[in-house]
């Protein structure tokens, strides 16, 4: 029996895995030596494979494919939002390429990420952090849209102006990516990103994030507000399925070769919520549509609910596709955007350092070395210059809703991540897939934009637990940014021409900054949390180290996780010099010296036999 069936009656988290010999604990946070626990504790910190073990080729694909799932609400998101500032707004064909092609190169970087970056089963996707400032970019007056853009009735899409117009557009978001993922390539790999974090803190990060989701309001309410009733049945069954149901589990049929056929009981709301929420809703809008229940008259309310509205785009999308560089032709480059785009590209570093660890300690591996986050962020780095590159209008970045995935089917092996990036690549390929997604009915986005936004402004607030909130110096900091950051970028969109420098380039960086929020918060959030007195403890900088920049010892299991692989640390990187690339893992010491470091490490007869076994997964209790 595995150990999972005492917990709760449930045969495991999502699937049957056959043995128990796989499970191993996942490390408590802060605790360095094993603790005497319950049963029950034992049990809920199993995991079912650790990062380094591989499951069935059959558990992979299952579980790729939920992590696909799981993903799918934030990657399909950001081209359906960027699609009004690209003047895209009726034409769902383009709507759709774009959708195919940020799935494709999204599953590229996650293949690379596993594979040569962090290494750990972390997903890569697209990241709201640079939606904030494209939009900016695209709401500067040479590129907001024509007026005869919005109406359907003069719209052809296959006309040559109008083909400019939007690829003129993405083509510059394009440049600016590619110019500013530089940026992140330089801090990741010459390890910089260490000297970034020692002056950032809650304080600085809080403002940031939640500004990222409080500045899209106005795309949540345009979207919703075409039928309030449809977005508030999508935002119910979102919150009713990921609040309410989420320790509900359901009986799934499944099948291995103990119990032949059999029910395995499984989580299924807590792990696709919104994909089950924005299904059924989906649903509902097809049903009424088919009766005329909403109006095909597009002057009435309830019309934008209907799901044939789009109906064309499934015949038009060819069957398979393939994205490629520069599909929208060479890509063009301005000071603003490339300033304001790197302003997302910090944030984005950021956050990713805080998911390196998250996502360490719930599939079982030893906190990530500094050569690890050097080559994740680095790699990110190289992520965002290929979604420039390919032209999805956005960066690539890892996803925290996956990281938390990993928490609930207890699977942290990394192969099962490696079958999601071979999945993403190619649905990605797949053009029909991209058009069914177009054919979401706009309320039905809406709502599932109020929820996720309203999750992403959250996450960002709970930052400042790290910092004492009843200090009057921090709550002049936290509530001055995010105050400044709603304020001023909403008075210089209404009134752009205010700043006039007198040099044209620097007006246009200036004017995408400053309408920019999450870079105003966090601009006004780093300078003063820097420069007002406070002490560390104060300020949150010593729980934020504690909790997210912990450093590992070159421990073997450690090596067995983040080291490269094929083998190339051997080969290539064994030389002594090798130490002080900060991407490159430390050459390992010889045999007799790790016998001498275990011994006065004072390590246990058992923990070191444990340690010279040949089993794939590792211990927790050699490490902690």
């Amino acid at each position: 029996m595995a150990p999972e069936k005492e917990n709760n009656g449930l045969d495991n988290y999502t699937f049957s895995i056959e043995g128990a010999e796989h499970f191993c604990e996942i490390p408590e946070e802060g605790n360095r030596k094993k603790e005497q626990s319950s049963p029950d504790r034992d049990v809920k910190n199993k995991l079912a494979y650790c990062v380094t073990d591989v499951p069935p080729w059959y558990l992979c694909i299952i579980l790729g494919t939920q992590h696909y799932l799981t993903a799918f609400g934030g990657i399909i998101a950001i081209p359906l939002i960027l699609s009004r500032a690209l003047c895209l707004e009726h034409d769902s064909l383009t709507q759709s390429h774009l959708i195919s092609t940020i799935f494709f190169v999204s599953g590229i970087c996650t293949l690379l990420q596993v594979t040569f970056g962090v290494r750990l089963p972390i997903l890569q996707g697209g990241t709201f952090t640079f939606l904030t400032p494209s939009l900016a970019v695209l709401s500067m007056p040479e590129w907001r849209c024509p007026a005869w853009t919005h109406n359907a009735s003069l719209v052809n899409t296959s006309s040559p102006e109008y083909i400019e117009v939007w690829q003129s557009r993405i083509r510059e978001l394009q440049g600016s990516i590619m110019v500013a993922s530089c940026f992140q390539i330089v801090v990741g790999f010459s390890g910089l990103i260490g000297l970034f974090m020692k002056f950032i803190g809650p304080l600085t990060i809080a403002p940031t994030i939640s500004l990222i989701g409080l500045s899209l309001y106005d795309s949540a309410g345009n979207d919703a507000g075409k039928h309030w009733g449809i977005a508030s049945m999508t935002i119910a069954l979102i919150v009713l399925f990921s609040q309410y149901l989420r320790h509900i589990p359901v009986p799934i049929p499944t099948y291995n070769r103990t119990k032949k056929f059999h029910t395995s009981k499984v989580y299924i709301f807590q792990i696709l919520p919104v994909l089950l929420g924005i299904t059924l809703s989906w649903l509902v809008c097809y049903i009424l549509t088919e009766y005329n229940v909403f109006p095909s008259d597009s002057r009435h309310y309830g019309h934008f609910a209907r799901t044939d509205l789009k109906g064309d785009v499934l015949a038009q999308a060819p069957w398979f596709r393939f994205p490629y560089p520069g599909q929208w032709g060479v890509p063009t480059v301005s000071l603003a955007g490339v300033f304001g785009i790197l302003a997302g590209v910090i944030s984005s570093m950021v956050e990713s350092v805080g998911d390196y660890h998250a996502c360490a300690r719930l599939s079982g591996a030893p906190p990530p070395p500094k050569h690890a986050i050097n080559r994740g962020v680095g790699i990110e780095g190289i992520g965002c210059l290929l979604a420039g590159a390919w032209g999805t209008g956005n960066g690539t970045t890892s996803y925290s809703e996956n990281v938390g995935a990993l928490g609930i089917t207890k699977v942290g092996s990394r192969m099962v991540i490696v079958a999601s990036g071979i999945l993403m690549v190619i649905m990605g390929m797949f053009g029909k897939v991209g058009a069914i997604f177009t054919t979401i009915p706009a309320p039905v986005i809406g709502g599932m934009f109020l929820v996720m936004f309203g999750v992403i402004s959250a996450a960002g607030v709970a930052n400042l637990q790290y910092a004492d909130m009843n200090s009057s110096r921090n709550l002049f900091i936290f509530g001055f940014s995010m105050f400044s950051a709603l304020v001023i970028p909403n008075w210089i969109n209404k009134n752009p021409k205010a700043i006039e420098t007198g040099v044209i380039e620097l007006d246009q960086v200036l004017l995408v900054l400053l309408t920019t929020s999450m870079f105003v918060g966090g601009f006004f959030g780093f300078i003063l949390d820097n420069t007002i007195p406070g002490s560390k403890k104060e300020r949150g900088i010593i729980a934020w180290n504690e909790a997210h920049h912990e450093d590992s010892d070159e421990t073997l299991e450690s090596g067995e996780v983040y080291d490269l692989p094929f083998n190339i640390n051997s080969r290539f990187f064994s030389a002594p010099w090798v130490r002080y690339i900060p991407f490159c893992p430390k050459p390992k010491a010889s045999q007799h010296q790790q016998t001498i470091v275990g011994n006065d490490s004072g390590l246990s007869k058992e923990n070191r036999s444990v340690e010279q076994s040949d089993h794939t997964q590792f211990s927790i209790n050699t490490q902690f």
